[in-house]
C-alpha cells in the first residue's frame, strides 16, 4: 500500500456535532420525557445490584429502549423509523457545511492534489447509528460507527433450515446488534487506521506495519466534547495525531472540563462547539488540517529528492546545483512552518 496521503477527521456526535443527545427527536416524537428515561437508566445499576446482578452500564440504555418498545411506549420503532427521525436532528452552528469546507481545503489545493492528498470524515458515537445515517450530515461523512439494533433475529437451528428469521409482524427493533462505549471507540479508530472499513479482508487485530496502514494516526484529528473521550484522546495524541475538545459556549462547567483536559495534556486545544467561520474552533481545525497536508507534501518532496540520482557534472556546476537545492529546501521549510 505504501505511504498514505489520506487525512481523517474523526468526530464524536452527542454534544460535539449536536447540542444535546441523538435520542431527543425519538422521545419527542413519542411524547415521552427523555429526562425520565435517563434517570431510569442511571438508576438501573443499583437496582440490579440489589438483585446480585452486575450489568454493563453502556449497554443499559439500549436494553431500556427495548423495554420501552416491549411495554408499548415506543410502538413500531424500527430501524427505518430511527433513520426518519434522524432527519430532525439539529446541528451546531456551521454544520454540516464545515465538513465540506475542510474537504475543499484539501481537494481544491493544487499542490495537495499533486500528491493525491484527500480528507475523510468519520463519526464514532455511543449513540444510534441509524439516526445519524438519517441526519443531514450523513452525505458528508465517509463512515459512521454507532450502536445498532436488530429487528428480525434468526431462529434457533436456522443454519439447518435456511435463512429463517423469527417473525416480527410489527417490524420493531428487538435485539441489540452492536454496542459502542467510550472504550470500544478505540477499536473503530484502528479499523479506520488499518483500512478495515474499506477492505474487509483486513482484520483489525492483524499485525500491520505502520507504513502499510491506510490512514496513519499521525494524520488524524479527533474532536469530542469531554472527559469520557479520554481513551480516544490518549491514543491519538500519543501517536502523533491532533486532539480538540469542544464545549457549549454557554456552559462554564463544560469550559472548565475542557480546560482541565488541556492542562493534563489530553488535548492540544479546545473551543466552542461552533463551526462557523468566525469561531476559534473553525480556525484551529482548518489550520491543522492544512498543516497535516503540508507535512505530507514535505515528506513526499524529501523522499523524492532522496531517490533522485543527478547526472555527473563538472565540479563548479555541482557546487552551484547543490547550493540551489539547499536554497529550495530551506525556502520550502520556511513556507510550511
Amino acid at each position: 500500500m505504501g505511504r498514505s496521503t489520506l487525512i481523517a477527521c474523526i468526530w464524536d456526535f452527542d454534544k460535539t456535532l449536536i447540542p444535546g443527545f441523538v435520542q431527543e427527536p425519538l422521545f419527542k416524537a413519542y411524547g415521552l420525557d427523555i429526562k425520565t428515561f435517563w434517570d431510569e437508566v442511571n438508576a438501573l445499576p443499583e437496582v440490579y445490584k440489589k438483585q446480585n446482578i452486575f450489568v454493563g452500564e453502556d449497554l443499559l440504555y439500549l436494553n431500556h429502549m427495548l423495554t420501552y418498545v416491549k411495554a408499548g411506549l415506543l410502538p413500531g420503532l424500527s430501524n427505518k423509523k430511527l433513520r426518519e427521525l434522524g432527519a430532525e436532528l439539529v446541528f451546531n452552528k456551521g454544520l454540516p457545511e464545515f465538513f465540506q469546507t475542510l474537504k475543499n481545503l484539501v481537494n481544491q489545493n493544487e499542490i495537495f492534489a499533486k500528491y493525491d492528498i484527500k480528507l475523510e470524515h468519520y463519526i464514532i458515537s455511543c449513540g444510534l447509528a441509524e439516526m445519524i445515517r438519517g441526519s443531514k450530515i450523513a452525505p458528508f461523512v465517509d463512515g459512521i460507527f454507532g450502536c445498532e439494533f436488530i429487528e428480525t433475529p434468526m431462529n434457533p437451528g436456522f443454519l439447518n433450515q435456511g435463512n429463517l428469521a423469527l417473525e416480527n409482524e410489527t417490524c420493531e427493533i428487538s435485539q441489540v446488534g452492536r454496542v459502542i462505549d467510550n472504550t470500544a471507540k478505540t477499536r473503530y479508530l484502528f479499523e479506520i487506521n488499518k483500512g478495515v472499513n474499506k477492505n474487509p479482508n483486513v482484520n483489525v487485530n492483524a499485525s500491520m506495519p505502520e507504513e502499510d496502514r491506510r490512514i496513519p494516526i499521525s494524520n488524524m484529528i479527533y474532536v469530542a466534547d469531554g472527559p469520557s473521550d479520554i481513551p480516544m484522546f490518549a491514543i491519538i495524541k500519543d501517536r502523533g495525531g491532533k486532539t480538540f475538545a469542544v464545549h457549549n459556549p454557554e456552559s462554564e462547567q463544560e469550559f472548565i472540563q475542557n480546560d482541565d483536559l488541556l492542562q493534563t495534556k489530553r488535548v492540544d486545544c479546545y473551543g466552542p462547539a461552533d463551526y462557523s467561520p468566525q469561531s476559534s474552533t473553525y480556525r484551529w481545525l482548518t489550520i491543522h488540517v492544512k498543516k497535516i497536508a503540508e507535512r505530507i507534501v514535505l515528506l513526499e518532496e524529501t523522499l523524492l529528492q532522496s531517490r533522485l540520482h543527478n547526472p555527473p557534472l563538472h565540479q563548479t556546476q555541482s557546487i552551484v546545483q547543490t547550493k540551489n537545492e539547499q536554497n529550495q529546501i530551506t525556502l520550502f521549510h520556511e513556507q510550511n512552518n
